[in-house]
């Protein structure tokens, strides 16, 4: 059995980024609580905010413009971890939503 993948969030301690970083965890983990091995978190400096499901590079702050919302978050992981997967309310759209 292959190891299940490993998800590091690496943020700036300076700018004050780790209960951000550390709510995205909990998102996570409690998503996928199955299908993850870890989340760590990786204090950094410089204004760095990186998500990466091992090397993988799902989102950077300065790249993407800001910062992930949950809903973006976990779609870009379930890309990833367990692609088949729906996640319910956070794969449907404002309209599918708006009709339920």
């Amino acid at each position: 059995m292959s190891e299940k993948p490993v998800v590091t969030i690496e943020y700036c301690s300076m700018c004050n980024w780790l209960m951000r970083s550390a709510w995205m965890a909990q998102e996570l983990l409690s998503t996928f609580s199955l299908e993850l091995g870890a989340v760590t978190l990786k204090p950094g400096t410089g204004g760095i905010f990186e998500i990466r499901v091992d090397d993988a590079l799902v989102w950077e702050r300065k790249r993407d413009g800001g910062f992930p919302g949950p809903k973006e978050l976990k779609q870009l992981v379930r890309d990833i971890v367990d692609p088949e997967r729906d996640l319910g309310h956070a794969d449907r759209t404002d309209a599918q939503r708006a009709g339920d």
